[in-house]
């Protein structure tokens, strides 16, 4: 029998695409830069991974964290890149279920509309691991389990950063936020989590909060569009004290334009970020970021270890949460020790 082979992997944007016949599995053919198959291995765990897209470097490398613990566990992979559309990822995961893999994971691109797809999976006894971004379900049976981050003690931590290096201060601060994509967990959690400890303090006021959909381009273009319509940092007429960014490639994005106009990020405008992009650390190193909440895009060891057991048919933790730190101007260590990717 032939054998599934990994190619190298030449482009992490690239998309899986499926071709199939219901009645021949067999003659199912995987076309991609990251994986080429020829026949099916029964002997080999076979996981079905759908990732939303290549936003930006954090998305990219928690990619390459699940095909490099993957391949040191000998499980070959099945890959799907969403390009950012829920639609796809349906196709995706309903093929996965077609070819019959093992264990099914996927980034959600938003919380609802899985259901009937989960169902489908749980009828064909496939388990599904939700990662990164949470969901919405009726029935929560109808996947196994979540690996990733703890979006709302994200957010809690980046307030507590501004609680207190305003600590000494007496005067109101406005706070600008720049949020990720709308109607995703991520984006609610971190919100909600900095919300919850930010607005104890009378002194802080959220003035605008705006989706950038955790692009680097729509943190440029948000920043200029204020600058724009008031002609300098500020929102209707109130000074702009504070950004906080869902990730750091809005949170460049914002410097990009910042730095068009002649602001002193980090002085005039205190910037707090969330990922530990090496650009971002970069900027947190020359002042420019006051604080990167870090957000380890390295899940694929732990996920991989849910994906054998899931596979063999036994209970993963229904919930299982991956740590980060917190990077800040006020820190004693050296920064190359700051994760970076």
């Amino acid at each position: 029998m032939l054998k599934k082979s990994f190619a190298t992997v030449i482009g992490l944007a690239a998309a899986v695409s499926f071709l199939f016949s219901a009645c021949d599995r067999k003659k199912l053919n995987i076309q991609s830069t990251i994986y080429v198959d020829d026949e099916r291995d029964g002997a080999k765990i076979i996981l079905g991974f759908s990732q939303i897209g290549t936003e930006s470097s954090w998305r990219t490398e928690n990619t390459r964290s699940v095909f490099e613990a993957a391949a040191e566990q000998g499980i070959q992979v099945l890959y799907d890149d969403a390009q950012q559309k829920q639609t796809n990822q349906l196709k995706a995961i309903r093929s996965f279920i077609v070819y019959r893999v093992d264990v099914i994971a996927f980034v959600p691109i938003v919380e609802d509309g899985w259901d009937n797809v989960l169902r489908e999976a749980k009828e064909a006894r496939i388990p599904v691991i939700v990662v990164d971004r949470k969901i919405k379900t009726q029935d929560e049976s109808l996947y196994a389990g979540f690996i990733g981050e703890d979006g709302i003690e994200e957010g809690r931590k980046a307030a507590r950063f501004l609680l207190q290096k305003y600590s000494d201060s007496t005067k109101k601060l406005n706070v600008l936020e720049l949020r990720g994509t709308d109607y995703s967990s991520m984006a609610k959690e971190r919100s909600a989590g900095f919300r919850e400890v930010l607005l104890q303090d009378p002194r802080f006021c959220i003035v605008k909060s705006v989706s950038g959909d955790f692009l680097r381009s729509r943190g440029k273009e948000i920043i200029s569009n204020i600058f724009a319509k008031e002609g300098s940092l500020s929102w209707e007429n109130s000074s702009l004290d504070i950004i906080f960014s869902h990730n750091d490639a809005m949170s460049l994005g914002a410097l990009d334009t910042l730095q068009l106009y002649g602001v002193n990020a980090g002085r005039d405008v205190t910037i707090v970020s969330i990922d530990g992009e090496k650009d971002a650390v970069a900027a947190l190193r020359e002042g420019k970021i006051n604080c990167i909440v870090e957000c380890n895009p390295r899940l694929g060891p732990e996920l991989i270890k849910l994906v054998k057991t899931a596979a063999n048919r036994n209970t993963i933790p229904r919930v299982t949460y991956v740590d980060g730190r917190v990077y800040s101007e006020n820190d004693d260590f050296s920064l190359t020790q700051a994760v970076g990717f």
